[in-house]
C-alpha cells in the first residue's frame, strides 16, 4: 500500500488542493472548488471513508458546511448544518473551524463558528447539534468581538480523554470543558487581558491560536496578541515563552498562526505589530522552538533575495503526520510554501491564489 500527499488550501474565492507523491518534490495543482465561495475552514477525513468538508460562507447565502466523497469533484451542500436557534439571538456568520472527533468516533466532527459557539455531528456530519452550554456559560454577555470579529477558531481534544476538550475563542479567551463539553471553564490566567469593555476579568484575552504537545496532553502553546505562551497545568495557568524572539522598543511578539510537529518542534511567523500586521522590513521569517529547547531561533528566511509585504492568517500554516513531517503556510497574497528540513528552507508550489485563509495536509493511502 503507498501514500500520497494533499494538501488542502481555502481561500476567499474557493479551494484549491495540492498533490504530490509521499516525498512531496513535485505537486500538482487542482481547482478552484466551490469557486466564489470563502472557504475558512476545510478538513479531509480518513478515518471510515476518505471525505473531504469545508465551512463555506458567501455574503449573498450565508453559511454552511459542504461535503465531497469524490476528491472534491462535486460537493453536497448539508441542509443541517450547524445554526443557532431563533430564541438565542445569535447569528452565524462562518464556520472557522471543522476538527474531527478522536479515532474511536469515527463519525464525531466539531465545528467552531462566528459568533463564537461551538457545534457536533454524530453522524458525519449530516446533521448539527449546538454543545450550548459554552453560548449559555454564566461569561456570555460579557463577550465582544475585536477587530476580527468573535470567531471560535480553535478546537483541541484530549487523546486520552475525548470528553477533555479546549476552544480558543477571539477577543474572549480559552475555555475548558471535561465532560464533553456540557459544562465549561475560563482558562486565562496569566494571559494579557485586551480592552474590549469586559468587566468580567475571567474573559477578554485575544487568543489567535492555540496547539497541543502531542506527547502531553497537560501542555499547550499559544499565540496571542500581546505574545507567545505556554500552558503545563491543561491551561490553568500561562506563562510567557518569548526568549529569542526579535522585537522592536515597545513591540510585543505579535503575529496569528502557531504550529506544532508531530515531534513537539514549534513554529511561529511573526509579524510587525498589531497596528501593521505584516512581516517586519518585508522579511518573510519563520521561526522554530525545537523540542527540549527554550529559545526561539530564526531559522528560516523563506524569500531572502525579495520582500514580501503579506501577513500569514492564524489557520494558514500546518504541519502534516509524516514521520519527516512537512510544514506549509499561506500568505495572504496567496502563495503556498512547503518546507522538508524543519522549516529551514523553503519551496514554493506552483499557483498564485487569492486571499489564503487555511491550509491543511491530508495522508492517503492507494
Amino acid at each position: 500500500m503507498s501514500k500520497h500527499v494533499q494538501l488542502l488550501v481555502g481561500t476567499n474565492k474557493g479551494i484549491f488542493i495540492y498533490s504530490s507523491t509521499i516525498e512531496r518534490r513535485n505537486w500538482s495543482m487542482q481547482g478552484p472548488f466551490l469557486p466564489g465561495w470563502e472557504a475558512y475552514s476545510v478538513l479531509g477525513d480518513t478515518r471510515s471513508a476518505s471525505k473531504l468538508y469545508a465551512g463555506t460562507s458567501h455574503a449573498a447565502y450565508g453559511a454552511t458546511i459542504r461535503v465531497s466523497s469524490n476528491g472534491g469533484e462535486t460537493w453536497e451542500q448539508i441542509a443541517d448544518s450547524p445554526r443557532y436557534s431563533e430564541e438565542s439571538g445569535f447569528s452565524l456568520n462562518r464556520i472557522w473551524q471543522l476538527v474531527p472527533g478522536l479515532a474511536s468516533q469515527p463519525e464525531t466532527l466539531f465545528a467552531g463558528v462566528e459568533e463564537a459557539g461551538l457545534f457536533v455531528s454524530r453522524d458525519s456530519g449530516q446533521t448539527w447539534q449546538e454543545l450550548d452550554g459554552l453560548t449559555k456559560h454564566p461569561t456570555r454577555p460579557e463577550w465582544f468581538p475585536g477587530a476580527g470579529g468573535m470567531c471560535l477558531h480553535t478546537i483541541l481534544i484530549d487523546p486520552r480523554n475525548s470528553q477533555r476538550m479546549w476552544i480558543g475563542i477571539s477577543a474572549v479567551g480559552v475555555f475548558r470543558t471535561l465532560d464533553g463539553g456540557n459544562s465549561w471553564k475560563p482558562c486565562n490566567n496569566g494571559l494579557n487581558r485586551i480592552p474590549t469593555g469586559q468587566p468580567d476579568e475571567r474573559v477578554g484575552y485575544c487568543v489567535h491560536k492555540m496547539v497541543l504537545d502531542p506527547e502531553n496532553s497537560d501542555v499547550l502553546y499559544m499565540q496571542e496578541h500581546s505574545g507567545v505562551f505556554k500552558s503545563i497545568d491543561g491551561g490553568d495557568s500561562w506563562h510567557p515563552i518569548e526568549e529569542g524572539l526579535t522585537l522592536r522598543d515597545g513591540d510585543a511578539p505579535f503575529g496569528f498562526p502557531i504550529s506544532i510537529s508531530p515531534t513537539g518542534d514549534l513554529f511561529l511567523i511573526p509579524l510587525e505589530s498589531s497596528e501593521q500586521r505584516s512581516m517586519r522590513d518585508g522579511k518573510l521569517i519563520v521561526y522554530r522552538m525545537a523540542r527540549g529547547e527554550n529559545t526561539w531561533k530564526p531559522i528560516g528566511d523563506v524569500l531572502p533575495e525579495e520582500e514580501r509585504h503579506v501577513s500569514v492568517l492564524r489557520d494558514a500554516m500546518a504541519v502534516d503526520a509524516l514521520e519527516s513531517y512537512g510544514l506549509y503556510f499561506g500568505t495572504t497574497s496567496g502563495e503556498i510554501y512547503c518546507s522538508l528540513d524543519r522549516g529551514e528552507s523553503w519551496e514554493r508550489l506552483p499557483g498564485q491564489l487569492s486571499r489564503i485563509l487555511t491550509v491543511k495536509p491530508m495522508i492517503l493511502e492507494d
